[in-house]
């Protein structure tokens, strides 16, 4: 797609006619990252939101003692730092290419008179904040009530709805996440999660590959999940 047809389906587009969007795709600025390259660090402050017009980024969170907690993984069309728009404190993650990527950045300054002048605009951003506050409801649920390999099964399927492309024998996730990562993603240790991954594997559910999985049974990663 291009850079236009992915604006259009982030939640700040959605909501404009052509001709509002064309507008404020004016004030937009392109960032281009190199893999590994860091946006943003948690605790600096915030002045614009940014949506992923190609590659994939992560977002993580840093414990005192060290440790990553990955949060999410972001690909194209998909929108991240519109939270200090609407509360102005310092940014609760780091943002860091996982793949080359380009995004478009929009400042804070350039985006508060569109909201209060488009009510439907603020609306579909409220509306994408609630739906991450679910899945992060979701995730929290998950921690407590399903076992590492339900979660592994689950965090495949939610990659494979936004990442998999089909191939001839199954769907294709090239997630681009190291074992660690997909570790900390699940929020389990590595060893536990390579465990469940074999075992997929063995029961013919799934094929591993390099930073990536070919889903082979659909239905039974899904009846696992749950």
């Amino acid at each position: 797609m291009n850079t236009e047809d992915v604006l259009g389906k982030a939640p700040l587009f959605a909501a404009l006619d052509r001709e509002s969007a064309a507008a404020l795709r004016t004030s937009i600025t392109e960032v281009q990252l190199s893999k590994g390259q860091t946006l943003f660090h948690e605790n600096e402050t915030g002045d614009r939101l940014y949506v992923v017009l190609e590659g994939k980024i992560k977002l993580s969170r840093t414990s005192p003692d060290g440790r990553e907690n990955l949060l999410s993984v972001l690909g194209p069309s998909e929108m991240f730092g519109e939270l200090s728009l609407f509360d102005p404190r310092p940014r609760t993650a780091t943002a860091t290419a996982l793949t080359e990527v380009r995004l478009a950045g929009l400042g804070h300054d350039d985006l508060r008179p569109w909201l209060t002048g488009r009510p439907e605009v603020a609306l579909h951003l409220l509306r994408a904040l609630a739906q991450r506050l679910r899945r992060t409801n979701d995730v929290l649920a998950d921690l407590v009530f399903t076992d590492v390999p339900g979660r592994v099964a689950k965090q495949l399927l939610d990659l494979a709805e936004r990442f998999g492309v089909r191939i001839e024998d199954g769907l294709r996730v090239h997630h681009d996440l190291t074992q660690e990562e997909l570790a900390q993603l699940v929020g389990a240790s590595r060893e536990t999660v390579n465990k469940a991954l074999a075992d997929f594997a063995q029961r013919g559910w799934l094929r591993i590959e390099a930073k990536a999985v070919v889903i082979l049974d659909m239905d039974r990663l899904y009846n696992r999940s749950r």
